[in-house]
């Protein structure tokens, strides 16, 4: 049976601010962006060549149970993540400088505007 992660709920607590924030600085694919009525708003996001997205909005009764900025440590799998760094941080996002961890994985890390927390990670070539 096959089983696909394709879409992970972000708690945010302004979705302008956070689309804004995925779109223009992070460079995320505005899939869907729908008031389905007054109370319902459906936002869903695509980082570049993922399969998996990310949705936020208003009255999506789940996301009223994560409080904004709980969401933690969401990976972004890169070739490189010192260019993958560089680009973020020209584009106005505060990342972290990159990490080595034991094995030769490297990292890099950065929050949204909520504080929900992301890794970019190179994992090794060899393997």
């Amino acid at each position: 049976m096959d089983m696909k992660l394709e879409l992970v709920p972000v708690p945010v607590t302004d979705v302008d601010r956070a689309k804004s924030f995925y779109v223009e600085q992070v460079g995320f694919n505005l899939d869907h962006d729908h008031q389905l009525s007054e109370t319902l708003r459906i936002v869903q996001l695509t980082p570049l060549g993922s399969g998996c997205s990310i949705v936020f909005g208003t009255g999506l009764p789940d996301m009223y149970r994560m409080q904004p900025g709980s969401l933690r440590g969401l990976h972004l799998v890169v070739a490189d993540v010192s260019e993958a760094r560089e680009a973020l941080a020209g584009r106005g996002v505060e990342v972290s400088d990159v990490v080595e961890q034991p094995g030769g994985i490297k990292y890099a890390y950065f929050n949204d505007p909520d504080g929900n927390s992301w890794a970019l990670q190179q994992l090794l070539t060899d393997v």
